[in-house]
């Protein structure tokens, strides 16, 4: 651990502000924390963390290690972790390896690190904790009970592990539930990913032309909030149903290669790789912008722009230039990486509330099953649905909002085939 790293006072003190103003935000969390103080659920387990490292996920850790647990975190990605975030979660006794800014060998060594720690429980974010516990630490799979999911990206490299054959312990979709892609998906990507380019470009987005690549449910999301904005959105999909679900919302749908030309600003949210290439930047209007709200930072053909230009220089914070030959420019947000994340504070408190509800219920599900005597088999498994509703009823009784119950003639009138 690098605990030379956290024992500046001053990024402490205002890395706590945070967590506590994240906390004061997530009521249902909150709840969850004070009945695992009292029943203390993981008691004796070991968990692993792997999530982006701001003020929400350290209020989850804390969470976590309030049910008794001996909590170890990294970041999920170079450019999302607040170091000041990490001082103070590591003054308050959660082992932290991470820190912002760390080469992709550095990034490696600290989830290495991270798992040395022999985890009994799982919480990731993209499967990089996974991978590693199929690859250089796959000694300490067997000591693993099963873990928790958050990323669409990370469910595409488990369901892989699984088709081979080569899964070694259960994980639980968390990003399949309704309480998490509904809201977190949607609401949460939309809102922050707008504030994500505003933040770092300080310019308009009412009347550009955003080109949204991914109509899932985080590209949905993005659409909603450009338009709300002023934007014309234009969408790129390879799913037909998707396309057409864009065209009814309002949007132009085109191929990449269209959109590349009448584009002000591209945003990737697809999972996917290159999704724009050189064919796509030879195309595009002197002053684009590239953002990519993916999880890894592969959407965008980063070498073949680097290969096109002839200069490349940093002229905002997280705004790369990138000149070509022909004169154009092209700017690059937050390398490439999660803009959201590199470029603002990831989703706002009341939506990670939910997510990381999940995420907390998801791992004591596991544990309870295993003390049960029947541990859940090496596979891929959704949340259980008791848990999705139970997160809702919370966050209804956190928003004092009450909605109706079915009498029971309407139950028994539901059940009849007649």
């Amino acid at each position: 651990m690098l605990e030379g790293r956290y024992n500046r006072a001053a990024d402490a003190v205002l890395g706590a502000q945070k967590i506590a103003w994240a906390k004061a935000h997530m009521p249902v969390l909150r709840r969850i924390a004070e009945r695992f103080r009292r029943e203390r659920p993981f008691s004796g387990e070991r968990v692993s963390i792997a999530l982006h490292l701001e003020a929400k996920t350290a209020y989850l850790a804390q969470v976590i290690a309030e049910g008794g647990a001996e909590v170890t975190i990294s970041g999920s990605n170079p450019l999302s972790t607040q170091d000041d975030v990490a001082h103070a979660l590591a003054q308050s006794g959660v082992r932290v390896y991470a820190e912002r800014g760390v080469d992709p060998e550095t990034y490696f060594e600290l989830l290495a690190d991270n798992l040395k720690t022999r985890p009994t429980l799982l919480i990731d974010d993209g499967g990089d904790l996974v991978k590693l516990l199929h690859a250089e630490f796959a000694d300490l799979a067997d000591e693993v009970i099963g873990g928790a999911e958050e990323t669409t990206t990370g469910i595409t490299r488990i369901k892989a592990l699984k088709r081979e054959g080569r899964l070694r312990f259960p994980m639980i979709a968390v990003n399949d539930a309704q309480m998490k892609h509904l809201f977190d998906n949607r609401y949460g990507t939309g809102q922050s990913v707008l504030d994500g380019l505003m933040r770092t470009t300080n310019l308009t987005v009412a009347g550009k032309t955003v080109v949204v690549a991914g109509y899932g449910w985080c590209g949905k999301g993005v659409a909603l909030r450009a338009h709300g904005m002023g934007a014309n959105v234009v969408v790129t999909e390879i799913d037909p149903v998707k396309a057409i679900e864009a065209h009814m919302d309002g949007h132009r749908v085109m191929t990449m290669y269209e959109a590349a030309a009448v584009g002000d600003v591209f945003i990737t949210v697809t999972g996917g790789y290159h999704i724009i290439g050189a064919e796509h930047m030879s195309r595009m209007k002197d002053g684009a912008m590239l953002a990519n709200a993916g999880h890894f930072d592969v959407e965008i053909d980063l070498p073949a722009l680097r290969a096109m230009s002839v200069a490349a220089s940093d002229v905002r914070p997280n705004v790369t230039a990138y000149r070509l030959a022909d004169g154009r420019t092209l700017y690059v947000l937050a390398e490439g990486r999660l803009l959201n994340l590199a470029g603002a504070d990831g989703h706002p408190a009341e939506i990670m509330d939910m997510t990381f509800a999940l995420q907390a219920l998801a791992l004591e599900y596991l544990v309870q099953k295993k003390r049960e005597g029947a541990p859940l088999t090496p596979g891929l498994y959704p949340v259980p649905e008791a848990i999705d509703r139970r997160v809702a009823e919370m966050k209804l009784e956190a928003l004092n909002i009450t909605i109706d119950r079915p009498t029971a003639e309407q139950a028994d009138y539901a059940t009849r085939w007649a």
